[in-house]
């Protein structure tokens, strides 16, 4: 057993920082290093400590046994929890030997990534709140914090109308956080004093921005708030206070050596002392006598181990009693001022509507680019480069939510539409248009959901909103963020869910207001080489394997939820993020083209981690999944080997309907390829989404259903009116597909 010998020069005692309760810390010198060990205030734990020179090899047998016996225990927990790799083939009857060891080799990944990621985060689902401190945000401190993720960067800086786009006033500087090692630049705005005001008292001031008043506008000190904690918290006698730092390591020295005990550590070995246990029992035998209190609050013990280490114990009866504690009160709660007193003493850093951009220093020279977490961006009124708008309006101006969300029907039937394309009128309609004009028809014709496309923001105008440049801002086209919240509101309020068109499938490959070569990097958000760019439409693929990355998508789809109240997500192209090929390729229906080289697993385990977050966090999310390759398990449990979508798109519907208009005579159209069509996958009939037409028939260059059969009919020429009699036959097809559930589009 290892000796403990208490010198004066070893031997300290001091508060512990980092507890909420008193303790203190003992140093002492073993025979090997100098230790600590945290004591609690009256508290009696157990010191356990050993130290031995036998051989380590029975101590990695054991670490072994009980890697071995955890395997053991998770696989069995998970069979307790119903969690099959491949469940979904074995009930579907599916037998297909390297598809079911594709599954099983991703349920792993998916366990290590989670593993990954909680290193990082204290729970998992935190990654999903990240929007809450990146980007530009107001403290209670009187002050804004930003923060920007841009790992290729040399200098960050925050550049606006506030400060007359000054590289250099508010930067990342040092001592102030700057850059962290995974990237992060992390930049203070202070608010500025008005004039004849001095700072605060307190460097901990807080200000409530919403309501005028606070309880810090009252005449309590800090000193009486500080005192009436420690009355409520501490019971008479737990609290003591400490006059100087040796005060508590002397009064033991004193105890375990008496009055006039040695003072140097020279005088101390000249002492024929036994062992430190030997010398601790005789001493404990002599005050057994004595209070609890006169004690010193640890025994040493030795319980046969052969780590060399110290274990603290604490007294149950102690922790029990801390917890059962109500907690002190907050005391930055009780001194935080209202509204008023914060106008009355600055002006905000960053006014509200105020234009921003992020400057970066890089490796090939200075560039400024829209932050990847604005919230509202607006282009520049000559053409130049975009600008972010700080959105900030004062409470009495904010938009206050009046309706809940509705229950989500046993049935959808959902209307598609495009909100600029919605009015009658040659001119780019706004949220307002549809809300009082188009919402009241959906609801009128039977709809309990709108999907809407086109909403993120977006550069170019003719592709319908799919080539997304800012995945946190709502498209300034159409107005502002309020008025969204508006149109949703009003939404709720009729009794429609109000889905939202996500595209994290790939990027816009613009760089002045995009995130290609965000931080002056080819690898920041996006893959490099070919692999990083879309093999026919040019647009940039998201590394999805990266957890920056991954956080910053799963966090966008949460930000929709919980500042614009979102109900569901359909997932635009799936198949141009599961391949490495995006989907260009003839599938002939073999289990082997879904699990190859060419399928990127990194994007599968995004999408089951984005499912399962998003139905963890909000149960009634809906999410759907359009994917042409119709992967198997899209709609499966990620427990039994899915992905985890509730729905998925027919979409091969529509273009057998445009298919048999435009080349296939009437009579011979195939019924049983109709029925086969509408059907779809018979294992998840009940999870299929049918499109009679979308925008990729409608708006892409294409023609609508309306357009194709009663297009070409004039009036009063040969034979319109047996056209004009097909046309109306041919779209009584629509009583077929309203059976089913269906998709339409504003026109």
């Amino acid at each position: 057993m290892a000796s403990l010998h208490f010198s004066a020069k070893f031997l300290s005692l001091s508060p512990c920082p980092n507890s909420n309760y008193t303790s203190y810390s003992v140093y002492f010198s073993c025979k090997t290093k100098l230790q600590r060990v945290n004591l609690l205030n009256k508290t009696k734990p157990k010191i356990a400590c050993a130290a031995t020179d036998r051989p380590q090899q029975p101590q990695q047998q054991r670490r072994e046994r009980r890697k071995e016996s955890k395997k053991s225990k998770k696989s069995e927990s998970e069979s307790e929890k119903g969690i099959d790799p491949v469940g979904f083939l074995a009930r579907q009857d599916i037998s297909h030997k390297q598809f079911a060891q594709f599954l099983r080799e991703r349920h792993k990944a998916s366990k290590d990534l989670k593993d990954e990621l909680f290193k990082r985060n204290l729970q998992i689902k935190d990654i999903a709140y990240v929007f809450e401190f990146l980007g530009l945000h107001r403290h209670p401190e009187h002050r804004m914090d930003f923060m920007e993720w841009a790992p290729g960067a040399r200098y960050c800086a925050l550049v606006g109308d506030f400060n007359e786009w000054s590289p250099t006033a508010n930067s990342a500087r040092e001592g102030r956080i700057g850059r962290d090692d995974y990237g992060y630049w992390f930049i203070i705005l202070e608010d500025k004093l008005r004039d004849g005001e001095k700072p605060d008292e307190l460097y901990f001031q807080q200000y409530n921005y919403v309501d005028d008043y606070d309880k810090g506008d009252g005449d309590v000190s800090i000193d009486e708030i500080f005192k009436r904690a420690n009355d409520e918290y501490w019971e008479p006698g737990e609290d003591t206070f400490v006059n100087h730092r040796f005060e508590v390591p002397a009064k033991l020295y004193e105890q375990l050596f008496g009055p006039n005990g040695p003072q140097t550590e020279e005088e101390l070995e000249e002492i024929p002392l036994l062992d430190a246990e030997t010398r601790y029992k005789q001493w404990k035998e002599e005050h057994k006598d004595d209070l609890p209190s006169n004690l010193p609050p640890c025994d040493v013990i030795h319980d046969g181990k052969e780590y060399d280490i110290f274990r603290v114990i604490s007294d149950p009866v102690w922790v029990e009693k801390i917890r059962a504690k109500k907690p002190p009160i907050p005391y930055w709660f009780e001194i935080r001022k209202g509204r008023r007193a914060w106008l009355k003493k600055y002006t905000p850093a960053i006014p509200h509507l105020s234009r921003y951009r992020v400057y970066f220093n890089t490796p090939n020279g200075p560039l400024e680019r829209v932050p990847a977490w604005a919230t509202y961006v607006q282009p520049d009124a000559d053409g130049k480069q975009p600008f972010a708008i700080h959105w900030e309006p004062p409470p009495e101006c904010a938009y206050k939510w009046n309706n809940t969300r509705p229950k989500v029907p046993k049935s959808l039937r959902i209307y598609e539409c495009h909100v600029g394309i919605s009015g009658s009128e040659p001119k780019i309609s706004s949220f307002k248009d549809f809300r009082e004009k188009v919402l009241p028809h959906v609801k009128e014709a039977g709809y309990n959901a709108i999907q809407l496309i086109g909403i993120v923001e977006h550069k170019d105008y003719f592709t319908a909103g799919y080539r997304v440049t800012n995945l946190y801002a709502v498209s300034s086209r159409f107005g502002t963020p309020d008025d969204f919240k508006h149109l949703v509101d009003e939404a709720h309020g009729l009794g429609l869910l109000v889905f939202l068109d996500v595209v994290h499938s790939y990027s816009a490959a613009d760089e002045m207001v995009g995130l290609s070569l965000f931080d002056g990097s080819n690898d920041c958000y996006f893959h490099t080489g070919k692999r990083g760019h879309h093999k026919y439409w040019g647009t940039r693929m998201y590394k999805y394997g990266d957890h920056d990355v991954l956080q910053y998508l799963i966090s966008n789809l949460n930000w929709w939820v919980e500042e614009y109240q979102i109900d569901g997500f359909r997932f635009h192209s799936l198949s141009s993020m599961m391949y490495t090929h995006n989907g260009f390729a003839s599938f002939t229906g073999d289990l082997e083209e879904y699990c190859n080289q060419y399928v990127d697993k990194d994007a599968f385990l995004y999408l089951i981690l984005a499912n399962e977050l998003l139905h963890f966090l909000h149960p009634n999310i809906i999410t759907i999944a359009e994917d042409a390759t119709y992967y198997p398990g899209l709609c499966e449990p990620t427990s039994q080997g899915g992905l985890g979508f509730d729905y998925y798109v027919n979409i091969s519907a529509s273009e057998m309907w445009s298919s048999f208009l435009n080349n296939v005579p009437d009579h011979e159209w195939s019924m049983t390829k109709i029925v086969s069509t509408l059907m779809g996958n018979k294992h998840c009939a009940d999870k299929m989404l049918l499109y009679a037409e979308n925008h990729s028939q409608s708006i892409s260059g294409g023609q609508s259903f309306a357009e194709m059969l009663f297009g070409e009919i004039k009036d009063h020429s040969p034979g319109s009116k047996e056209s004009m009699l097909r046309a109306c036959s041919l779209h009584k097809v629509s009583i077929v597909r309203s059976l089913l559930g269906t998709m339409l589009i504003t026109s």
